[in-house]
């Protein structure tokens, strides 16, 4: 019995390889037959919101051919939610391997990639098909671990289903929404708040340390200049206010941490 259900999940795997190789060989084709062609721009449209339907589809079948991943269990699974796949900056984070582990995608999260994918407003439908690619390529990728997650069982909103799922496979949430990170706290499950994360690695800063600052914009307090560390820690410039586009050497005088990161205030030094 053993030996029938191993060779039966030999050939399914056998077969998601032919269809794999048989898509690349139609979209070869298909690329082949329209370069050079000029397409009017509705068409284009058209094409382009088919193969955002089409990556979505593809996504979710390489979780498992539609069968269900509730009881499957992960290495260390971390799910993307759909916040941080917008933001696109976990993806380089993974390139350079400051994550490990198994990365999972909730289908729900795909349903919105791809609504948001055939959004009417250009920087919405840009954002979800740079999303949607940028997972592709994740799926693609032999030496990152890649899954989808059946959470139709699930009765919630898409942000409750990732957060029970996280839980029943004792995994990490990835995420750039406030509220679901509190959301998930509160569920005792780890998130990973990616704004939380810059500000952690953003430059830190003691009293009497000097930094260059190119003076930018005059500040809202008298004779005050306003310029940014390169991670983007503002430098409140004392007497800077006339010294707009210039490099200068100042001393850190005091630190303020307020909720969206540091501020520096800093003196000229002469």
């Amino acid at each position: 019995m053993a030996k029938e259900k191993n060779k039966s999940k030999k050939i399914k795997k056998e077969d998601k390889k032919l269809v794999q190789k048989k898509q690349n060989r139609t979209i070869h084709e298909a690329n082949r037959i329209l370069e050079g062609i000029m397409l009017p721009q509705r068409v284009v449209s058209q094409i382009a919101e088919e193969v955002g339907s089409i990556v979505a589809k593809q996504l979710k079948r390489a979780g498992g051919g539609g069968e269900a991943k509730t009881d499957k269990k992960f290495e260390n699974p971390l799910f993307l939610d759909t916040s941080a796949i917008i933001d696109a900056r976990v993806f380089e984070l993974i390139r350079i391997g400051v994550f490990t582990g198994t990365y999972v995608v909730v289908d729900g999260v795909l349903d919105e990639l791809k609504h948001i994918a055939d959004s009417k407003d250009l920087a919405k439908k840009e954002r979800g098909r740079k999303g949607l690619t940028l997972l592709e390529a994740l799926r693609k990728d032999k030496n990152i671990r890649f899954e989808t997650y059946d959470d139709s069982s699930i009765k919630k909103p898409v942000d409750e289903r990732i957060i029970e799922a996280a839980k029943r496979t004792k995994g990490k949430i990835i995420t750039c929404d406030f509220n679901l990170s509190k959301k998930a706290q509160i569920s005792n499950v780890v998130a990973i708040d990616m704004y939380e994360m810059a500000n952690v690695l953003k430059t830190t800063a003691l009293p009497g340390e000097a930094f260059f600052i190119k003076v930018i914009q005059k500040g809202k307090g008298d004779r005050q200049g306003v310029g940014y560390l390169p991670d983007g820690t503002m430098v409140v410039v004392e007497e800077g206010e006339n010294l707009i586009d210039q490099t200068v050497k100042v001393i850190i005088s005091r630190v303020i941490q307020t909720d969206v990161g540091r501020i520096f205030f800093g003196k000229i030094v002469i």
